[in-house]
């Protein structure tokens, strides 16, 4: 896979807004076992803006480093050798059954829930420092509700 970086820098915000519709929202993002995974506009403030305060969830810093991967959301989903993994609720203190986590570069993950078969939605994509507690979640299983099994 590529895994190609940008200098988010030189772009205005308006630009990267542009990538991401450009590159995500206008069709539909198939993964490398055939889930049709959905971008809407509104998605590009969730998971490329950070907070300043990390327990208010202000989403109020545009995040170069979030940005000088905007495409390997897509290169995430598209690659076979990603590792994957069930999402945790923690909330209802169990694992999602609608929720698949993709890691690839040892700490990057793409987040995906499942809408149909064969569909999905994008939840978020993110670098985290330490992901071993993703990596000690049980492996994600295809189940005949998402996929043809």
């Amino acid at each position: 896979m590529a895994y190609k970086k940008i200098k988010p820098q030189n772009f205005t915000e308006e630009e990267l807004r542009e990538i991401w519709k450009t590159e995500y929202c206008n069709a539909p993002i198939v993964t490398f076992d055939g889930v049709s995974v959905k971008f809407y506009e509104d998605k590009f403030d969730h998971l490329f803006y950070e907070s300043e305060y990390r327990k208010l969830k202000d989403k109020s810093i545009l995040s170069y480093n979030r940005l000088e991967k905007i495409y390997w959301i897509k290169d995430t989903l598209q690659d076979v050798t990603a590792i994957l993994k069930k999402g945790w609720d923690t909330e209802n203190k169990e694992y999602f059954k609608n929720r698949r986590l993709a890691i690839v570069k040892g700490n990057y993950v793409v987040i995906i829930r499942f809408t149909g078969k064969l569909k999905a939605s994008i939840v978020t994509a993110y670098e985290k420092e330490d992901i071993s507690n993703i990596l000690n979640a049980p492996d994600f299983e295809k189940t005949d509700e998402f996929f043809d099994v």
